[in-house]
């Protein structure tokens, strides 16, 4: 942790957590503990489909939710378990301040709301009544709410998904929803995402470590494309803004454009290291 925060930008790979039932040590989320310590607030995931009119981007809470303290669970007894869900004024407030300040400074003109508060009335209702008070400091854009369950829905409803633009979700939901977005967009593996605060700012791919890959033998066939888009979210944010364009324009060329070498997951497809060839030679092309 001293290491990292020796520094204020990070690109991360992917991380395993242990689950129950694993046999192994009770460790919480190695992300958790980094966003956690370096108070990294906001998780930014952005899903563009241009063909279909999609873009769209997400703001996830980061550091509260259900996962403040998701390895600190109780068993009251046997047949009672319990864990916990936190929000916080000061939590709410600025990760529904980023989501309306991007609109503002991107031109979007709808921010829509994402929680459970019909039924979880006491943490989601507070975060849905601090993203209302918070959209009244942005009269020209529009807050609309949905409960999670149906927002699932409507990202595969062709009739409106095209009309969202700015999502702003608690850290359960927005890990959900994002990883459905993302698979709309071509798979998890398409993804990159930044999480970002007012000292650190650290970017990632949005999938995991894979370990159902490692554990058949095909690792070597997992998609780059997610940590790629995360480094090009990473240049764009430190300035670097022509080489991130190039890398840009080099994933869409790639992956969704001449598609000559393609990554199925499988051995089917290409590997790894044969795809990112794929994308460095089509940059040094451009």
């Amino acid at each position: 942790m001293a290491e990292i925060k020796s520094c204020n930008v990070l690109l991360k790979g992917p991380t395993t957590t242990p689950s129950k039932g694993d046999g192994l040590p009770n460790l919480e989320s190695a992300n958790v503990t980094m966003r956690r310590e370096l108070d990294l607030f906001a998780n930014v995931r952005p899903v563009k489909v241009p063909e279909k009119g999609i873009d769209w981007t997400f703001f996830r809470e980061n550091t509260e939710g259900s996962y403040a303290v998701g390895s600190q669970g109780i068993n009251v007894t046997d047949d009672l378990a319990v864990d916990f869900c936190i929000h916080t004024t000061g939590g709410c407030e600025r990760i529904a301040r980023a989501a309306f300040e991007f609109a503002k400074n991107n031109g979007k003109k709808r921010v829509s709301a994402v929680t459970k508060a019909n039924i979880i009335k006491t943490t989601d209702g507070k975060f849905l009544d601090i993203c209302k008070k918070v959209a009244e400091d942005y009269p020209d854009i529009t807050l609309d709410s949905w409960y999670v369950d149906i927002m699932t829905a409507n990202l595969i409803n062709e009739d409106i998904r095209s009309s969202f633009e700015v999502f702003v979700l608690p850290n359960l939901y927005g890990d959900i929803i994002t990883d459905e977005a993302a698979q709309i967009q071509g798979g998890v593996g398409t993804a990159g995402s930044s999480n970002l605060g007012k000292k650190y700012a650290m970017f990632e791919a949005i999938h995991g470590s894979a370990p159902r890959m490692v554990e058949e033998g095909i690792a070597e066939y997992a998609n780059p494309s997610s940590i790629l888009k995360a480094a090009e979210m990473m240049l764009r944010h430190i300035g670097f803004t022509d080489k991130a364009n190039l890398l840009d324009a080099a994933l869409t060329i790639c992956a969704d454009k001449e598609k000559k070498v393609v990554v199925t997951g499988n051995k089917d497809g290409a590997t790894t290291k044969e795809f990112a060839a794929y994308v460095m030679e089509t940059i040094e092309k451009m």
